[in-house]
């Protein structure tokens, strides 16, 4: 697979690291806005071609996929070129800024035949994978209550960086930079965490969203720090299952913790996922009439990236696919109009 990395921004980094490193992939081009960025991003990854827009790279043509690293509202049109020149597309999370846009890429993908794939990063926990597994195979019994939390602190200490003072950090915290608050930048992750795990997608929603003060005005520079920093949320899943999911970037000393729990009628399952460890924690069988929570060692799983390679060579989309992501962000769009109208809804 010849790869074209759109977009050089920190995260294209990820994305030419873990491609590079797969037996069959070659990084043919960088492309960006910024001659200086595209330079020094491909002189870092050793990639021959640079282009200043997606259309002077499609213009040359010599590539099978792209890895689309732009911000979130570039992703639809950027993907939806590529598509119609025939490329397969890994996009970064979110798919699009609205359902609508996420489905009208998502049916050009499928119309299309190309491999369609989004980067929702914590598919490769493999801690949440065989909790999916168990989940599955009925160990728990029919699912009954799912509880997940997506916790970070960056708004709270500086171990990151000063969101203050630097603009990676506060284009998050402002609607006309493009962000959409946590619930648009974590939100997905956490829900992505949730339904698969649990084995279930979402039918109804409820969802409360708080944006709290934080400077003189609610206001730093150029940035209205207008989008949201906590939610909190109720479902109902397919399967029956009530669940509670909630997020914050104000969780001190939580730098960036994801937490899944699964209760079936036989046992359930708890994934704990930061950024130095995973675990994966059952109670089923004799040690639910003990309430004895045993951690279960778990075998490293393929990447999103790797996946998506395989993907492209046997010609075949492996999920997360673009459908997929665009049902998660129908539920993000249907928590919104749920904290405007204050009841619940169906997705």
């Amino acid at each position: 697979m010849r790869l074209l990395i759109l977009g050089t921004g920190g995260m294209a980094n990820q994305h030419a690291k873990h491609f590079a490193a797969i037996d069959g992939v070659t990084l043919v081009g960088g492309v960006d806005v910024d001659p200086k960025r595209v330079e020094a991003f491909n002189t870092a990854h050793n990639i021959p071609n640079a282009f200043p827009s997606l259309d002077a790279a499609l213009a040359w043509g010599e590539f099978d996929a792209i890895a689309n690293v732009t911000p979130d509202a570039i992703h639809h049109p950027t993907s939806m070129a590529a598509i119609a020149a025939g490329k397969h597309v890994f996009c970064e999370k979110p798919l699009a800024t609205d359902y609508a846009k996420a489905m009208e890429m998502t049916e050009a993908a499928e119309k299309a035949g190309v491999v369609n794939m989004v980067n929702l990063t914590y598919r490769n926990v493999a801690q949440l994978q065989r909790a999916r597994q168990i989940v599955q195979s009925g160990e728990i019994g029919k699912v009954k209550h799912v509880e997940a939390s997506y916790l970070q602190s960056w708004l709270v200490s500086k171990a990151w960086g000063d969101w203050r003072t630097e603009s990676q950090w506060l284009w998050r915290l402002s609607k006309k930079h493009g962000s959409n608050g946590t619930l648009g930048d974590i939100g997905i992750h956490i829900l992505d965490f949730a339904v698969y795990g649990a084995g279930s997608d979402i039918d109804h929603v409820f969802c409360r969203l708080k944006t709290f003060d934080k400077a003189p005005g609610n206001k730093i520079g150029e940035y209205d720090l207008d989008a949201n920093d906590s939610f909190a949320m109720t479902l109902e899943l397919e399967n029956g299952a009530l669940g509670v999911v909630h997020a914050t970037r104000w969780a001190t000393g939580h730098f960036n913790e994801l937490r899944l729990r699964v209760y079936g009628e036989k046992g359930g399952v708890e994934v704990q996922h930061r950024h130095d460890w995973s675990k994966l924690l059952v109670c089923s069988g004799e040690d639910a009439e003990t309430g004895t929570w045993k951690e279960v060692a778990v075998e490293p799983v393929e990447t999103n990236y790797q996946r998506f390679a395989k993907a492209v060579a046997q010609g075949k989309t492996m999920e997360p696919s673009f459908r997929h992501a665009a049902n998660i962000q129908k539920v993000l769009d249907t928590a919104v109009v749920t904290e405007q109208d204050r009841h619940e809804h169906t997705v």
